[in-house]
């Protein structure tokens, strides 16, 4: 599984002109589902995600996790995370998850964010959509379940 987490003032994402969701300052959070991916990594990462301490506090410092700022986050699930760019010039995506095993992974993300996030919206799975956000900072961390994940 794959984060992309970008520390933001606001974010929105819209499909075919409809608001799907939209934030004020918190995070934006692009996941990838790769194809060996379970529910145990997609839990993990939740739980890792949710504790990050990527807020500054009052003297500038990255001490505070998003429960700490009240922030939000925008989930938005995006498989080009898992591009194999290294034979050609065009990216394969044989590493990413089929819909049909990365949607209920991604649904249950989500879940679990809710269950400790004061709001989290999110895009449609498989839909071409427009994000827009403003990160603050900037501030972008990358996670990856295979290099981030303590076994």
């Amino acid at each position: 599984m794959r984060l992309v987490v970008q520390r933001v003032t606001r974010a929105s994402v819209r499909s075919d002109g409809e608001l799907l969701g939209e934030i004020d300052a918190g995070a934006m959070v692009l996941v990838g589902i790769g194809a060996d991916d379970t529910t145990e990594v997609v839990d993990r990462m939740a739980d890792k995600l949710i504790c990050l301490r990527y807020f500054e506090d009052a003297e500038g410092r990255t001490n505070l996790a998003l429960a700490d700022t009240g922030g939000s986050l925008l989930v938005v699930s995006q498989f080009t995370l898992y591009a194999d760019l290294r034979r050609g010039r065009r990216p394969g995506f044989t590493a990413a998850a089929l819909p049909d095993v990365a949607t209920p992974l991604v649904a249950r993300f989500v879940e679990r964010l809710r269950d400790a996030a004061p709001r989290v919206e999110t895009g449609r799975f498989g839909a071409d959509m427009a994000v827009e956000l403003v990160n603050d900072g900037p501030f972008t961390l990358v996670l990856d379940s295979e290099r981030d994940l303590v076994s």
